[in-house]
Order: structure tokens, then C-alpha cells, then sequence
């Protein structure tokens, strides 16, 4: 039989291949079999004994007799870490949990019984470029290096209950575990320098700090996956070729799918050729329920609800030739382009995407400097070549519109929108409903002032309240908007947009609610027509005005 002929096999003859292989002597690496089965290797599945040595032994016989799929069959495999191979597809029969034993707790070296993760491999001098969690791939439940056409499939699940989510908060009734101590494991799988990857069908609770850090890995797919974790979903770090389609997405505390371009590999990678598709990422449900199947929404009042699609923060390498397409988007913060360090983000399509209760705003594209890389390396990013079509938002907060926004020396280029609606709860009445800190008094729309924030940490929420309840657009050439609406759900005064150093703007078929539309301070060649927010205009330049 061929590794292919598996997918072919009836639930009863899949049973039967598995159950001889079962009571079979463990095979030579000589005998190369079709199917092999980790209990044969002394793992027990009973969710009490260590199973790490019986599967890291399973995965080096499969390897040397050639490769070859390891089928785990159902039940519960506590596990350290297990060292991924190449030519070896693990495949988790339904029933089946890989269960991340209990890491060491504060002040203490071991974890259950005796056991640890393995160590964070040293990664100096580029520790200080990126946060700890992407400068460490073998403190992990599943951990993967220099390796290639391997596979983890089937409908099993990944529980990274003993794993520590990188931070000092809680997550129910998990224990907290410091992710910087020796022996903690922080991510649930993590892949360096890799190729030919299939990630498929399983789920993962829990996942730590990375449900997925991918960082190198070329010509991989992630499909079908359900996520419902307490940090970061995937994070596809200086990745080529990658294909993400068919996930679920819960992740409350941090982003969902996060493409990056670290310096974590000791030199600047862009992340290309990336689709991300069919996908649902939300915040809004409380972590387990996705799993379980009962998808409660935390109670109304404040707490995380991240979330999101996002290119960046790390933005050494670069972003090119992105797509985003028929995704859902709900209870979460937005879809976020973000360059600051240095990064080319370019050729980017965001298309056919349904957004829901956003918590802050739809689209947030920056373009600004932190420079968090080898000072030799500095160089202007660029956002430019960006198409945005048939976006539909509804009942996003809106003390913050949506923001594009570059510094006055670098300025995002060629953005286009269209065919897209974006609605919002309109303007706050008082402090506790979306101005942020209501511990003061909520303030008059007219004065406020957007901070340029040119060398920080890009975050829409950073720039606080805009003046402006659709798109406030800063340091900008070249934009296109075609029919696009934006409709407040409660009456909110401030002008749809206001654009500020903005050169070359055309707007076709604008809807808003009557009333000046468009707050133009330094504008030039500005076209606005057929629409219904504001009178056609045509100007070859606007110091300061609004219409």
C-alpha cells in the first residue's frame, strides 16, 4: 500500500490496518510498512504515563525505515516534547489527545513527574529584535528543524493544558507557568527552516503562546483546523508558499492569523506568496467552547476580544503578494496591515470578507518606523499596492475609525476600496461606551488631535478617539474609493473622513448621512463624484476646509 491509499481506506478497513499493526512485533527500520502504530512502541494512551519517549521512539523507526504514517489511535498521550521528522505523517484517529504535560511551576525545575520541555535553544544576538516567544522553537509540545514532507492529520486534538501562554494573567482554572524558566514548554507546534508541510483537520485548546509559530517553512498548508486558544493562532514568520483555508479561530487574547517577517532566523526573510482563505477568526467565544462545541460568548464588559487578521508586528523581511479572501470576522479587532520595521509590504488583496461587532475598527494600514532590528539593517518600509473589495462591516465600535495612515517622510502608496459597507454604533454619548478611559470626561469631537506615533508600537486603539467616523487617512498618494458606504447606526456628527496630507484621492459614489463629509488639511488633487456624501468636487488643493 501507498502512504496516498490512506485516505482511501473505509473507517472499518483503516480499523483493521491499524489493529494488525498493533499486534504486530515492531517492525525493523528495514521493514518499511504503510502504517505503524505508537502503541506498538510502548505508548499507552492512558493519559497517566509519560508517553514522550515510546513516540519520539515511534517517529526515529518510522524515519529510518524510510517513512511512513504513525497512527495514534484513541486515547490520551501525555507528552513533553515530540521531535517531528522528516517523511513521518502522524495522523490523531478521532478520540485521540495529545495532552501537553504540566510544565514546572514558578521556582520549581520539573514538571510532572520529573519531566520538562525541552530547553529554549539560544538565539543570540537577534534575541532583542523580537519577542521572546519567536526566538524559540524547541520549547514546545511538538517541535520540528530542518525537516521536510511530513504531515500531522486527522480529526485528534492537541490539548496544551501544561503549556504557559507567555504571560502573568490567568486562563480559568490552568495554572500559570513563566515561559522564560527552564523546562516550560510555551507553543503547541513549532517549525524552523522546514518545507513541505501539511497541517490538517485536528484541533488544538489551549496552544500556549503559538498555537502554530512557523518560522522558514516553505510550501506548507493549514486546512481545516479549529483553533480555540489563549494567545496567538498561527503565526506564519518569514514564510513562503503558504496556503491557510477552512480554520476556526478563537483567540480572545491575541491575534488569529498572524503572517510576520522576524529577524529570528539571524537575517531579514519576507513572508510571500500567502493565501488566506474560508476562514472564521473570532474573539468572542470563552476558551473551550469553540472545542466543545457550545460557543459561549464572554458576558458583556470589558476583556480581551483580539482576535484578527494581521501582517506584522514583526516587519523585518516583508510582505508580498498576500491574499485574504472569504473570511468571516467576528467579535474581534479587524483586518491590520502593519509595517514598522523596516518591512515592504506590497501586493496585498483583501476580498469577500463579512465582519461582525468589531471591537475596534474594520481596516487599520500603518506604515511607520520602530526600526526594532540591527541598526545596520535599517531601511524606509513601504505599504503600497493594497486592493480592498466587497467588505461588509457591521456594529463596529466607533470612537476610533478605521485608520491608513504612513509619517510625513513615508508615505503608504496605491490603496484602492471598493464595493464595500461599513457600518458602526456612530458616536459615543459618554465615557463608558468607546472613548477609552472613563475616568474622564468624555471630549468635545472638534478638538481632538490624532498623535503621529511615528517610532512605537503600531496599534489602532494607540491613536485614541479621530475626528472622524469612517476613515481617517494621513501621509497618503494614490487613493481610490468606489462605492462605498458609511452608515452610523446612532447619529454621529464628525465628517466621514478626513484626509491629511493626503496627494491624489478620487471617491466615486460615496454614501454617508448628509452633512459635510470630507475635512481636507493638505490635500491636493482631490476628485470626489456621483456620491451621495458629498457634492461633486474637483480641487487641485485644500489647505484646510471641509465639505
Amino acid at each position: 500500500m501507498q502512504r496516498r491509499d490512506l485516505l482511501k481506506l473505509s473507517p472499518l478497513a483503516l480499523a483493521s490496518t491499524i489493529g494488525y499493526v498493533a499486534h504486530a512485533e515492531a517492525p525493523a527500520p528495514s521493514a518499511a510498512e504503510a502504517f505503524y502504530n505508537v502503541r506498538t512502541y510502548g505508548a499507552t494512551g492512558d493519559g497517566k504515563t509519560v508517553d514522550t519517549p515510546a513516540i519520539n521512539k515511534a517517529i526515529a523507526a518510522v524515519a529510518a525505515a524510510g517513512g511512513g504514517t504513525l497512527v495514534f489511535p484513541a486515547g490520551t498521550y501525555l507528552c513533553f516534547t515530540i521531535h517531528l521528522l522528516s517523511n513521518v505523517d502522524l495522523y490523531l484517529s478521532q478520540g485521540c489527545t495529545i495532552l501537553a504535560a504540566a510544565s514546572p511551576l514558578p521556582g520549581e525545575t520539573t514538571g510532572y513527574n520529573g519531566g520538562t520541555y525541552d530547553a529554549a535553544e539560544a538565539n543570540d544576538p537577534w534575541i532583542p529584535y523580537q519577542d521572546y516567544g519567536h526566538n524559540h522553537w524547541k520549547n514546545s509540545l511538538f517541535y520540528g528543524e530542518n525537516i521536510h514532507d511530513f504531515s500531522i492529520t486527522g480529526t485528534g486534538l492537541l490539548w496544551g493544558k501544561g503549556l504557559s501562554f507567555g504571560s502573568r494573567g490567568t486562563r480559568g482554572d490552568y495554572p500559570t507557568y513563566v515561559a522564560e524558566q527552564p523546562g516550560v514548554g510555551n507553543k503547541a507546534i513549532a517549525l524552523k527552516n522546514c518545507h513541505n508541510v501539511l497541517l490538517r483537520d485536528f484541533s488544538i485548546l489551549k496552544g500556549g503562546h503559538f498555537a502554530l509559530l512557523a518560522t522558514g517553512v516553505d510550501n506548507m498548508t493549514l486546512d481545516n483546523l479549529r483553533i480555540d486558544t489563549d494567545r496567538d493562532g498561527f503565526d506564519i514568520d518569514c514564510c513562503r508558499n503558504v496556503r491557510v483555508s477552512n480554520c476556526t479561530v478563537n483567540s480572545p487574547w491575541d491575534d488569529a492569523i498572524c503572517p510576520k517577517s522576524s529577524y529570528a532566523l539571524g537575517y531579514a526573510r519576507s513572508t510571500d506568496n500567502v493565501t488566506i482563505a474560508n476562514c472564521f477568526v473570532t474573539g468572542t467565544y470563552v476558551l473551550g467552547s469553540v472545542i466543545d462545541g457550545t460557543w459561549k460568548k464572554w458576558p458583556d464588559g470589558p476583556h480581551a476580544r483580539n482576535g484578527r487578521i494581521k501582517c506584522g508586528t514583526e516587519s523585518n523581511g516583508g510582505f508580498r503578494n498576500i491574499t485574504i479572501t472569504n473570511c468571516v470576522i467576528e467579535g474581534c479587532k479587524g483586518i491590520s496591515l502593519e509595517t514598522s520595521d523596516g518591512a515592504l509590504l506590497e501586493d496585498i488583496a483583501i476580498s469577500n470578507i463579512t465582519m461582525r461587532d468589531i471591537v475596534d475598527a474594520p481596516l487599520f494600514l500603518r506604515l511607520n518606523r520602530r526600526n526594532r532590528n540591527p541598526k545596520e539593517t535599517l531601511r524606509p518600509g513601504t505599504l503600497r499596492r493594497v486592493a480592498i473589495s466587497n467588505v461588509v462591516s457591521n456594529n463596529s465600535l466607533a470612537s476610533t475609525s478605521s485608520i491608513l495612515s504612513g509619517i510625513p517622510e513615508n508615505l503608504i502608496e496605491d490603496v484602492k476600496l471598493s464595493n464595500c459597507y461599513f457600518g458602526h454604533k456612530g458616536l459615543p454619548t459618554d465615557a463608558l461606551t468607546g472613548w477609552g478611559d472613563t475616568s474622564k470626561p468624555m471630549p468635545d469631537w472638534k478638538t481632538l488631535q490624532v498623535p503621529e506615533i511615528e517610532d512605537a508600537y503600531p496599534e489602532l486603539l494607540r491613536f485614541g478617539p479621530t475626528p472622524c467616523n469612517g476613515f481617517f487617512v494621513r501621509h497618503l498618494k494614490n487613493l481610490e474609493m468606489s462605492h462605498v458606504e458609511i452608515a452610523p447606526l446612532n447619529a454621529d456628527p464628525r465628517p466621514a473622513f478626513w484626509l491629511e496630507d493626503v496627494r491624489r484621492a478620487d471617491f466615486f459614489a460615496i454614501t454617508a448621512p448628509v452633512q459635510p463629509n470630507f475635512s481636507l488639511h493638505n490635500v491636493s488633487d482631490l476628485r470626489i463624484l456621483w456620491s451621495r456624501a458629498a457634492k461633486d468636487t474637483t480641487m487641485a488643493l485644500s489647505a484646510n476646509e471641509t465639505i
